[in-house]
């Protein structure tokens, strides 16, 4: 199970709106194969393990190992039950049950109704800890949420502002901490930052020290008061401006207005969730 957990890490940020699931199938104590999904569209952990296997002679005594509950109902690709059961599997261990209600124990019960014996619950905190950004959106209605900034030993995260520091970043961290920010921001959904920030720092929210996808830019301004000419708006990628001003106008962006008389991080997280948005880092 340890191996389906660090094969599926292995596409951190690459499966919205998939879950992370790595897949190893074990015949008389050792790996004969073995996969993770990689991107959505594409064939599934359990897929790729099975059809990695040289000689299927052996998949009928063999056990598959799969750090989510394999899936039972058709969307881009088939469902994983059914492979499983055709190819004569009879032993599964799953880390944990998928609590999406497209699957929630019916890829278990599929299982075990054609004669599969079915353990779940292997390393079961360390499968959903994994998952944790899939669990959030599907069991809180919610993006899972990340709170980040540097911040220097005796306490302090900027200098005080004035018009000859506004419009670059005043960085406080070294090269190491801005490669790390980016491996991050690779793996999330979106990327949340405030009007001060944009004004202040004129960043650009993207992912460009580390490989992956660049996260939907998220910005809250009450006013809606932004420069057209700021980087964020001139860099490829979506932006979403959250304002409780109707009339904002961006060259660059979807406009989402607030009710000023509701929660706006109720109002924000429903938005997301509505828009299928399972994780954001706020900066």
């Amino acid at each position: 199970m340890r191996r389906c957990l660090d094969l599926a890490a292995k596409a951190e940020g690459m499966t919205y709106p998939n879950p992370l699931v790595g897949c190893v199938v074990v015949h008389d104590g050792t790996i004969i194969g073995e996969g993770y999904h990689r991107k959505p569209g594409k064939d599934h952990a359990e897929v790729i393990a099975v059809n990695s296997v040289r000689d299927k002679n052996l998949l009928k005594e063999s056990v598959l190992y799969v750090n989510l509950e394999p899936c039972t109902h058709y969307g881009k690709t088939p469902p994983c039950t059914e492979m499983i059961i055709r190819n004569g599997i009879k032993k599964i261990v799953i880390g944990t049950k998928d609590t999406n209600s497209q699957v929630s124990g019916k890829g278990i019960r599929e299982l075990k109704d054609a004669g599969c014996e079915v353990n779940t619950g292997v390393l079961e905190t360390e499968s959903r800890w994994l998952n944790r950004r899939f669990f959030s959106f599907h069991e809180m209605k919610r993006p899972y949420i990340i709170l980040k900034w540097a911040q220097s030993a005796d306490g302090f995260m900027d200098i005080k502002r004035n018009t000859s520091h506004s419009g670059e970043p005043y960085w406080i961290t070294g090269n190491a901490e801005r490669v790390l920010v980016h491996r991050w921001r690779a793996a999330e959904m979106a990327i949340l930052a405030g009007a001060n920030t944009i004004r202040n720092d004129n960043p650009r929210l993207n992912v460009r020290l580390w490989a992956g996808n660049n996260p939907v830019r998220l910005i809250l301004s009450s006013s809606g008061n932004l420069e057209n000419s700021s980087e964020i708006f001139r860099t490829n990628g979506t932006n979403i401006v959250y304002t409780h001003n109707k009339h904002t106008k961006t060259i660059n962006g979807l406009i989402v207005k607030l009710d000023k008389n509701m929660n706006s991080a109720a109002q924000v997280t429903a938005h997301l969730y509505h828009e299928g948005i399972q994780s954001v880092i706020v900066e």
